[in-house]
């Protein structure tokens, strides 16, 4: 069972809401970020060393009291305000013509502690450190973390009737072309009954933002040390979480791009690759895997189709059914000696989003020898890793679009 409440957004006014609004501070370096910027960007507070000439090195103390300068700043300007009552928030996100709708609402980090709030990455000590510092610091989740909730009919009616009857307070199209909705749900009653319904869900997920949400449970956990009086309801006690259904999300494959093929020349590779899959030369044209245990390669100038083949993989193993862990296994560790994914420089991820052209250019332009492409993880395996506290390998999920930070911020400032 988890524990939601409703809070008191600090968000911009409807006329600046486009502009505030910005990209997460982990998918942009500095530079693209000062780019980027425009006056009243949330990048300021959430990249403030773009704020400095040169650009500040971001983990400098500087550069962290300059975030709160920023925030403040931003408050006093009327950029961003804060709602008179506490509200849940629909946030809408529009792709390629699908619509997804998701809750934001506090989360509480006792239920991350206990395991209610379910992980499937794990995190390093200093991203999650810089992270507090800015939490810590500012007294406010600045940015949101990106939850999934098993599907609920009941929650999900509300939302639907809510979107129905109620103008939207933000609309508006990125620089990207993904749509952002938001709606404020300003009846009492609604929210009663959205608090009701969550206490009955039995768990939250982590999709996106591992780091923040360990950071921001890690603070909640320090503010109940440093509070005697502690009784657990406290407003630092929850943190800021866009929660959607499980049913409405969908997960972007994570390619891999290798440097040299440890030592192999393509016509070895493509023989040694035959004794666990089935290897098809499909051209010079872009092939996409079909299918789970299907996976396309890009290899000088071809186009190949790997299927695993049966024996190779265990459909019952949370990890091992995962196509992430085939590839692993059987080509990038068995045939290419990349051994660990989170420290070897010979290998290289790429999203989705960018499309399998990108694989095929890193290739083509001399930079790496073979790429290869994956089907996506579905947000069943996810869960089903989670559930049995298992960890996936690293670089499996995509999520996308990615939240904008800004639109809405939690405080816990007294």
């Amino acid at each position: 069972m988890v524990r939601i409440k409703p809070f008191r957004g600090i968000r911009p006014p409807k006329q600046y809401a486009s502009e505030v609004a910005s990209r997460p501070y982990d998918v942009l370096n500095s530079a693209e970020a000062k780019a980027e910027a425009t006056e009243r960007s949330l990048l300021h507070i959430i990249k403030p060393e773009i704020d400095f000439d040169p650009i500040a090195d971001e983990h400098s103390q500087p550069v962290y009291d300059k975030a709160v300068e920023n925030f403040r700043k931003w408050r006093s300007e009327g950029w961003l305000q804060q709602d008179p009552e506490e509200y849940y928030y629909i946030y809408a996100q529009t792709m390629n013509g699908r619509t997804q709708y998701g809750l934001v609402m506090g989360c509480h980090f006792e239920d991350y502690l206990s395991g209610a709030i379910k992980k499937h990455e794990l995190t390093r000590p200093d991203k999650e450190e810089d992270r507090m510092i800015h939490v810590r610091n500012q007294k406010a989740n600045i940015e949101p973390v990106f939850f999934a909730y098993p599907d609920n009919a009941e929650i999900d009616t509300i939302v639907a009737e809510w979107v129905k009857n109620h103008p939207a307070e933000y609309d508006f199209t990125a620089e990207d072309g993904f749509g952002h909705h938001f709606w404020v749900i300003d009846d009492k009653a609604t929210n009663d009954r959205i608090t009701e319904l969550f206490a009955a869900v039995p768990a939250l997920y982590v999709a996106d933002g591992h780091h923040r949400t360990a950071a921001a449970a890690r603070v909640g956990q320090e503010c109940k040390q440093n509070n005697p009086n502690h009784t657990g309801n406290e407003e630092y006690c929850y943190f800021l979480a866009v929660t959607f259904p499980a049913n409405q999300l969908r997960i972007i494959d994570y390619n891999r791009v290798v440097k040299d093929l440890n030592g192999l020349t393509p016509a070895e590779l493509v023989e040694k690759l035959k004794k666990n899959f089935e290897v098809e030369d499909k051209g010079t044209a872009i092939y996409h895997p079909t299918g789970l245990h299907n996976f396309s390669m890009y290899l000088d100038g071809r186009w190949y189709s790997l299927t695993a083949k049966q024996g190779t993989y265990d459909d019952n193993d949370p990890i091992g059914v995962l196509d992430v862990t085939v590839l692993s296994n059987l080509v990038l560790n068995e045939l290419l000696g990349i051994e660990d994914l989170r420290t070897s420089k010979r290998i290289d991820f790429v999203g989705g989003i960018r499309g399998l052209e990108e694989l095929q250019r890193r290739v083509d332009n001399g930079e790496m020898k073979a790429a290869f492409a994956l089907y996506p993880v579905s947000m069943q395996q996810l869960i089903n890793i989670a559930d049995t506290g298992n960890i996936m390998p690293p670089k499996t999920t995509w999520f996308e679009p990615k939240l904008r930070s800004g639109v809405v911020i939690h405080s816990f400032e007294e």
